[in-house]
């Protein structure tokens, strides 16, 4: 069982910067993807970005350039490093872990809104 916990959203004007943080109870042990998704009013939810635990990286390309996934596996914690911030990227963010013979688990996700 694996209980996700997203923080850092807010408020933000456009150009501004935040980072999301996605803390993982327990070992996510062996083989597995953390990542961010986001759905904003009347969109579906799309991936932003994800990171493998041997540290294969994928972007969305309206993200690509602005924004950064990291994890701390010590710490079982993803972020989100998010600059230049765009309305557009207003949505919530959720987080997500897909782990090997163990399924996928969803964070409650976290509001990011970007004022112009």
């Amino acid at each position: 069982q694996v209980h996700l916990v997203e923080s850092g959203g807010g408020l933000v004007q456009a150009g501004g910067s935040l980072r999301l943080s996605c803390a993982a109870s327990g070992s996510i042990f062996g083989y597995n993807v953390m990542g961010w998704y986001r759905q904003a009013p009347g969109k579906q939810r799309e991936l932003v970005a994800t990171i493998s635990s041997v540290g294969s990286i994928n972007y969305a390309d309206s993200v690509k350039g602005r924004f950064t996934i990291s994890r701390d596996n010590a710490k079982n914690t993803a972020y989100l490093q998010m600059n230049s911030l765009k309305p557009e990227d207003t949505a919530v963010y959720y987080c997500k872990v897909d782990l090997t013979f163990r399924g996928a688990y969803w964070g409650q996700g976290t509001q990011v809104t970007v004022s112009s």
